[in-house]
C-alpha cells in the first residue's frame, strides 16, 4: 500500500507541473508612433523624405502559446514631400487595417539561454487600406486598396506588464490607382496596378501593455521555469517518503493511521485501527475465534462445543461481507493489512471439513468493463491459491470473477477501495 500511495502522490506532483501549461497571459494591447517612407509609385520629379514623421499604429494581439499568435492592428498617417530644392509639395492621407500572424522568434530559438530581457517578434499578413490625396490632380479621390504586410518587432522587457517596442514593416498595396504624391495615376496600360505594385515602409517606437491575471505574458514565458528542478523534486520526494512512514508496521502510513501504535502482527482496517470482527472485546490478532464471540478466558472462542452454531455464525459473517481481502488499484496482490482474512477462512474450513467456499472477485468501475472482468478473476484466483497453499483441498473451493461492483459510489475514493476486493460465500 505504501508503494501504491508513494507512486500516486509522485505522479500527482508531476502532473501538476505538466498540466500548468497555460499559466501565462495571452492578450496584449500595442500602441506605437513614428514615420513612413513612400517608395513607389511616385510621379517623376516628386520625392518623399527618408523618414516622414506622422505615422501611428494601434492593435490588439493574442498568443495561442509561447511561440505563435495573431494580431489585428490599425495604421494611419500621411505622405508628404522631401525638403529638397524645387521638390513639389504634396500631402496624401492613408490608413490600413490588417490581420497578421505572429511568431515569437525568441522562444522559437530559445533565446532564454542568453537573454530574458530582449526579444524579437516576426509578423506578416494582409488587409485593406485607403489612399486619399489632399491636393494636386487627384485631390479628394479615395483610392481603396488591399495590402500585404510583413515586419519585425524588437522588444525590451520593462516589467511583467510593459515592454518597449521598435518595429520596421514593409507594405505592398494592390489595386492602387494613384501615385503616393497624388499628382498622377498609375498607367493602366501596364496592368501593374491590379497587383501589389505599390510599396512603402514604416518605422515606429511604442509600448506593449500585457493583459491578464498571470504574472508573465507568453512573450516571456519559459516552459522550463514551470517545472521543478531536480533538487526541488528530490526534496518533494523526501517529504512524501517522510509522510508515508509507517511507525507501527501495520501497512498503513502514519498520516492515514488513526491508531499509529498497534502491536506487531495486529489485523487492522484501512485506517490502521485494530479489528475486532466478532465484537467480543478481543482484537482479532489475539482472538483464536475472531469471527465467533467468546470470553477472554477461552481465548475469544465460545465455551459451548456447538459446531453448528459456530458454523452458522461464520456463514452469516462471511455472507454478510464482514470478511474480505482488499487490493490496490489495478493489482491482483492482496494488501498486507487484509491478507489474513484468507487465513481465517482456511482455519475455519480445516475445523469444519464439510464446508465448501466460493471465492468471489470484484473490481471498481475505473477502466474498461472487459478488463475489470479479467482483473476480478485474477484477484479471486490469487486468494484461491493462498487458501489451497494453506492446506485446504481444492475440491472444497471454487473461484469466480464478478467484474465491476456497481453498488458503490464510483466518485468516492474510499468506496472504490471497498469495491476492489475478494469476498467469500459459504456453500
Amino acid at each position: 500500500m505504501k508503494k501504491l500511495l508513494l507512486s500516486t502522490l509522485m505522479v500527482g506532483a508531476l502532473a501538476v507541473g505538466a498540466n500548468a501549461q497555460d499559466d501565462f497571459n495571452k492578450w496584449s494591447i500595442e500602441v506605437s508612433g513614428g514615420g513612413n517612407k513612400a517608395m513607389k509609385p511616385m510621379t517623376p520629379g516628386y520625392y518623399s523624405p527618408f523618414l516622414n514623421l506622422g505615422h501611428g499604429d494601434v492593435g490588439v494581439r493574442y498568443m495561442f502559446n509561447e511561440k505563435w499568435g495573431w494580431k489585428l492592428d490599425y495604421g494611419f498617417g500621411r505622405f508628404s514631400e522631401a525638403s529638397q530644392d524645387n521638390n513639389p509639395t504634396f500631402e496624401t492621407n492613408y490608413y490600413r487595417a490588417n490581420l497578421q500572424g505572429v511568431a515569437n522568434l525568441g522562444r522559437i530559438l530559445n533565446w532564454e539561454t542568453f537573454t530574458r530581457r530582449f526579444n524579437i517578434l516576426l509578423h506578416a499578413g494582409g488587409g485593406i487600406g485607403r489612399i486619399t490625396p489632399q491636393q494636386n490632380e487627384w485631390e479628394g479621390f479615395q483610392d481603396n486598396v488591399y495590402n500585404l504586410i510583413a515586419g519585425v518587432t524588437g522588444q525590451i522587457r520593462l516589467s511583467d506588464r510593459i515592454a518597449l517596442t521598435g518595429d520596421i514593416s514593409t507594405i505592398a498595396n494592390g489595386r492602387q490607382d494613384v501615385t503616393f504624391d497624388g499628382a498622377s495615376s498609375i498607367d493602366p496600360n501596364h496592368y501593374t496596378y491590379y497587383g501589389p505594385a505599390a510599396n512603402w515602409w514604416t518605422g515606429t517606437l511604442g509600448l506593449t501593455f500585457y493583459l491578464g491575471g498571470n504574472s508573465t505574458h507568453a512573450d516571456w514565458s519559459i516552459r522550463e521555469d514551470r517545472y521543478a528542478t531536480k533538487e526541488e523534486l528530490a526534496n518533494q520526494i523526501g517529504e512524501i517518503r517522510d509522510m508515508l512512514r509507517d511507525s507501527d508496521g501495520d501497512g498503513v502510513p502514519d498520516y492515514l493511521d488513526k491508531e499509529p501504535n498497534t502491536p506487531s502482527g495486529a489485523r487492522v482496517d484501512s485506517h490502521g485501527r485494530t479489528l475486532d470482527s466478532d465484537g467480543d472485546g478481543i482484537p482479532d490478532h489475539l482472538d483464536k475465534c475472531p469471527f465467533v464471540p467468546g470470553p477472554a478466558s477461552n481465548d475469544g472462542c465460545p465455551v459451548e462445543d456447538d459446531e453448528d452454531r459456530e458454523r452458522d455464525f461464520f456463514r452469516q459473517a462471511i455472507n454478510d461481507g464482514y470478511v474480505n481481502v482488499y487490493f490496490a488499484f489495478d493489482s491482483a496482490r492482496p494488501l498486507g493489512y487484509s491478507a489474513s482474512a484468507a487465513q481465517y477462512v482456511s482455519n475455519f474450513m480445516k475445523r469444519n471439513p464439510g464446508v465448501s467456499v466460493e471465492i468471489k472477485g470484484y473490481a471498481d468501475e475505473i477502466g474498461p468493463e472487459d478488463y475489470n472482468q479479467r482483473l476480478s478473476e485474477r484477484r479471486a484466483k490469487s486468494v484461491y491459491d493462498i487458501v489451497i497453499a494453506s492446506g485446504v483441498d481444492a475440491s472444497r473451493l471454487s473461484y469466480r470473477g464478478y467484474g465491476e461492483d456497481t453498488s458503490v459510489d464510483k466518485r468516492s475514493a474510499d468506496a472504490r477501495q471497498l469495491a476492489r476486493r475478494v469476498s467469500f460465500e459459504v456453500q
